[in-house]
């Protein structure tokens, strides 16, 4: 295949096969990863037939992180982030210290040294940062607090990886390995090549706080100044264009100039801009993006993995693998429990946090050029990488399968603890408290037509509750006494807390035609007689919604059409009239 070619090619058979095996595994009720995984198997180097450009694929799959991450901060405030910083901070570190240990353990009954033993713990040690995100957004817990201790549990990994990466160089040489420093943080700074662990660790803060101050006052002021002159073009073009210019821009900036990873920058740009109004239109923006290059990752993945080492070393494979399986998981199940969350919380982050991904693959590779760690290793990680990738969705549908027993353990739990004033919430359904509201109408989204619905029902008094995604709305609106519920509907347990049951209408006014879909279908399965209102964009749409049970749907370019032939109907009157 000529050169030039390679990078249509990659992401050609990357997206085909993804699409192909990904259907296969969505037919066979298994989670789409694992054919997005197959896919990369079989256009990796190590099966027979077309082999990908394995230097163009990760960056590719980067590019997905990247979105992803940003995407996760336009729903995320600073706020947030100090919230569950309690438990995200000894939480994330307790869990590494573990796992690594744990690691370590595990390298040295296979007789490697110090060395390979520390960067093996380390790798098996870390979450990946996509496949949590998208097991919480298939599960609509990003707005909820266990998605938000997931997320904070995540950038602290981010961060103590950060250390990680500068520090190995520099405690290479006493480790076993080569005494050179590689510039591994990167960045500009990279050039003053530090000679001890202190030199490098004091670098290394200084390089993450500037950062940080960057981001906190130069960027809160520009990313959102920008995207706000943008938006006043009128270009829906040159707004994309612009918000995937910050994304992308500010996390190969933050990793260029600072040494941090690009998940970190992309977070942090995102959780700036959604301070603004523009969050969310900016968040539908790099939807589709986000999606496709998400899938690049685990295609990525697959191509790195090579099949016969579950001939070759069975039992090590095996070994790796429990310890990221076990190791992760009882890790973060005890130190979640030792807070005082929920049995829900604890198991949600024990079944987040079983698997490894994107900095394990960069510390063993780091861990090679080294010469801590061997290429036998480093296949051992990859090989429980993939595993535990695909064993992670089992893992969550084994938690869903228990739901009914987690409930009533933490029920019982809560009646038999004693209540301390400022204790921290054991059950998250506390945020939840279902309403009084009888007869009322539930108005789900607030934006530019939600705002309007909700405004002209209320100067009518029609009792009104409200769910939105937007936390700073929803304050809003309860400052005005309107009940407000922070959220997506299709989130477990939100329709309950909205009272559904006992509601007269339900107006659905997002645009996203499949979350529409799943909400009128959960709507009208809890309440038969309910009267369901939902906006569309095609005629499609209304087919595909009027299937699951809407009963009046309204297409914005249709009403559009209609007014225009109204208003010049009327004129037309006007006119005939003044000539008689």
């Amino acid at each position: 295949m000529p050169h030039h070619t390679s990078l249509i090619a990659t992401i050609v058979a990357g997206l085909g096969l993804a699409f192909v095996f990904g259907a296969i595994a969505n037919r066979l009720r298994l989670s789409p990863l694992v054919g997005y995984l197959v896919a990369g198997v079989l256009i990796g180097p190590f099966t027979p037939g077309y082999v990908a450009d394995q230097a163009l694929a990760p960056q590719l799959a980067e590019i997905g992180v990247i979105l992803l991450m940003f995407g996760v901060g336009l729903h995320f405030s600073l706020s947030d982030l100090m919230a569950v910083r309690r438990i995200a901070v000894p939480g994330a570190l307790g869990q590494i210290a573990f796992v690594t240990l744990v690691g370590w353990g595990l390298a040295h009954l296979m007789g490697w040294g110090a060395g390979a033993g520390l960067v093996f713990g380390l790798s098996l040690s870390v979450a990946s940062t996509v496949v949590v995100l998208r097991a919480l957004q298939e599960k609509r817990l990003i707005d909820t607090e266990r998605g938000k201790i997931a997320v904070g549990w995540l950038v602290v990994e981010d961060l103590a990886m950060v250390l990680a990466l500068v520090l190995l160089p520099a405690v290479s040489g006493l480790l076993g390995g080569k005494a050179t420093h590689t510039g591994a943080g990167g960045g500009l700074v990279a050039w003053l090549e530090p000679e001890s662990v202190w030199a490098a660790l004091a670098l290394t803060l200084v390089k993450v706080g500037a950062f940080l101050a960057v981001m906190m006052v130069v960027g809160r002021r520009v990313i959102p100044a920008v995207l706000h002159w943008v938006a006043h073009t009128g270009s829906r073009e040159l707004f994309r264009l612009a918000v995937l210019a910050i994304a992308l821009g500010v996390a190969f900036g933050s990793a260029e100039l600072f040494g941090v990873s690009f998940a970190l920058g992309a977070f942090f740009a995102g959780m700036i801009l959604a301070e603004s109004t523009l969050s969310q239109q900016a968040a539908q923006e790099t939807l589709p993006l986000r999606d496709a290059f998400a899938v690049l990752f685990f295609v990525s993945v697959g191509m790195l993995f090579d099949p016969t080492i579950l001939l070759r070393q069975p039992l090590p494979v095996l070994g790796t693998f429990l310890v990221v399986i076990l190791g992760n998981a009882l890790a973060a199940f005890v130190i979640v429990r030792l807070f005082r969350r929920s049995m829900r919380t604890a198991l949600t982050m024990a079944a987040s946090l079983s698997q490894i991904g994107e900095f394990s693959f960069i510390l063993t590779g780091l861990g090679v050029d080294l010469g801590l760690l061997s290429e036998a290793g480093r296949d051992l990680v990859l090989a429980a990488a993939l595993l535990s990738i695909v064993a992670n969705p089992l893992l969550f549908a084994a938690l869903d399968a228990l739901a009914p027993w987690i409930e009533r353990k933490d029920e019982a739990a809560e009646k038999g603890r004693p209540e301390k004033p400022g204790a921290p919430p054991v059950e998250e359904k506390a945020e939840l408290p279902r309403t009084a509201l009888s007869h009322h109408a539930v108005l789900v989204g607030y934006g530019r037509v939600g705002s309007l619905v909700g405004e002209a029902l209320l100067a009518k008094g029609q009792p009104l509750l409200v769910i939105e995604e937007r936390r700073e709305v929803v304050e809003a609106l309860r400052a005005r006494g309107i009940e407000a519920i922070a959220g997506n509907a299709a989130q477990e347990g939100l329709l309950e807390a909205a009272a559904i049951d006992r509601a007269r209408w339900l107006i659905s006014a997002i645009p996203n035609p499949f979350e529409n879909g799943n909400l009128v279908e959960q709507a009208r399965g809890a309440n038969p007689g309910l009267e369901i209102i939902a906006r569309a964009h095609s005629d499609a749409e209304v087919d595909y919604l009027r299937r699951y049970g809407a009963n009046f749907i309204i297409v914005g370019e249709t009403e559009i059409a209609r007014g225009m032939t109204a208003h010049i109907e009327s004129r037309m009157g006007e006119a005939t009239s003044s000539a008689a």
